[in-house]
């Protein structure tokens, strides 16, 4: 009897794994995936879990995770969320015995999607929102798969993500804006920042990963003037989509207030970031500083109702709206991509329309 496995066979058993593809009926060969060391180091995050060679669903999932961030030029935050996604997806589907795409049936998806929201694969159970965007990731994967000749279907053609109900985007008033933007500055390096940060989020209708991702170099505050019309800032929304944005006069004065009289003082105690908002240390803000930032400011106010970056844009659009701005021009402004995303803000001023018109007019009701 041959002596019995141990660590110095760990070799051979690599060369097994590596080599068992070559070993199939002959035909033309699937395309080969690259290795796949994200997915890999997701599924060996398990607890209790060692780590396991990838399989080619592993090495599929990281083509795909690829072929998004390089040739769709998905946003990193988008990309992180696909691969979370992905990842217990893989998990899944090891657990179901499956090694490769072309084992992969509809009943796995299908199955798949059921244990999102029950959290029967062992994962966390997830809200309806969580869950689409989980199975958009999954649709994605599998059509990419069907594009590439990795598969000769796509089994995930004909399921659909959960369905959540309208959620309407929750603005506030423009008196309530002007009371937060109010409390926020105070004459020191730091105040100046804060007001200068939150004129611009609600001057700009900028998504707060913008914001914070803005450089100097990034804003003209030259063009300020009556002569030239309002300062122009650079925005890289979603995709790395770039989009030139007006920024107005109050907007335009606290970031110059700030840049004159606070960012130096800050900048000092860094190592020169080219960052436009920095934090106390000098380095550039992250968005959970910001988000502490426009809530301080809120309690300030005694604003009542939950506030975060994101109410500033939505006030943004929908103050646009009702003072009767087009809604193509404010899908330019938020930078979206379909005109249809900006609509749903038409929908709250439509309600104010009509809450105007039943008190105003004399035979609206009766």
């Amino acid at each position: 009897m041959g002596p019995g496995p141990s660590a110095g066979m760990a070799p051979p058993a690599e060369t097994t794994v590596t080599t068992a593809p070559e070993s199939k009926a002959p035909g033309p060969e699937a395309p080969q995936f690259q290795t796949a060391p994200a997915v890999e180091a997701a599924r060996a995050a398990e607890p209790g879990k060692a780590a396991a060679a990838p399989t080619r669903i592993d090495r599929g999932v990281t083509d795909y995770l690829q072929h998004m961030g390089v040739e769709r030029g998905l946003a990193a935050n988008t990309l992180a969320a696909y691969r979370r996604d992905l990842a217990r997806y893989s998990r899944y589907l090891a657990g179901a015995g499956c090694q490769q795409p072309t084992d992969i049936t509809r009943q796995h998806v299908t199955g798949f999607v059921r244990a999102l929201s029950d959290g029967s694969d062992g994962g966390s159970a997830l809200g309806v929102r969580s869950a689409a965007r989980t199975v958009v990731a999954v649709r994605g994967l599998h059509k990419f798969w069907a594009l590439e000749g990795h598969t000769a279907s796509d089994p995930a053609s004909e399921v659909h993500p959960p369905m959540a109900g309208k959620r309407l985007p929750k603005a506030i008033t423009v008196d309530e804006v002007t009371r937060i933007l109010e409390a926020a500055g105070t004459d020191t390096a730091t105040g100046l920042r804060d007001r200068a940060l939150l004129e611009f989020l609600y001057s700009t209708g900028a998504r707060i990963s913008e914001a914070v991702g803005l450089d100097v170099d990034d804003i003209s505050l030259a063009a300020g003037n009556k002569e030239q019309g309002p300062a122009i800032v650079r925005l890289f929304g979603k995709g790395s989509r770039e989009r030139l944005v007006p920024l107005g006069s109050y907007g335009a004065r606290a970031l110059e207030a700030y840049l004159v009289r606070g960012r130096p003082l800050l900048a000092a105690k860094g190592k020169g970031t080219p960052a436009l908002f920095l934090n106390a240390r000098g380095g550039r803000i992250s968005r959970q500083s910001a988000w502490t930032i426009l809530k301080v400011a809120a309690e300030k106010a005694n604003i009542t109702r939950d506030v975060s970056p994101h109410t500033l844009r939505h006030s943004f659009a929908t103050h646009l709206l009702e003072g009767g701005a087009d809604v193509r021009v404010v899908q330019e402004l938020l930078g979206h991509a379909s005109v249809t995303t900006t609509q749903v803000y038409t929908l709250v001023t439509a309600d104010t329309l009509r809450e105007v018109y039943a008190a105003a007019h004399p035979r609206a009701l009766g």
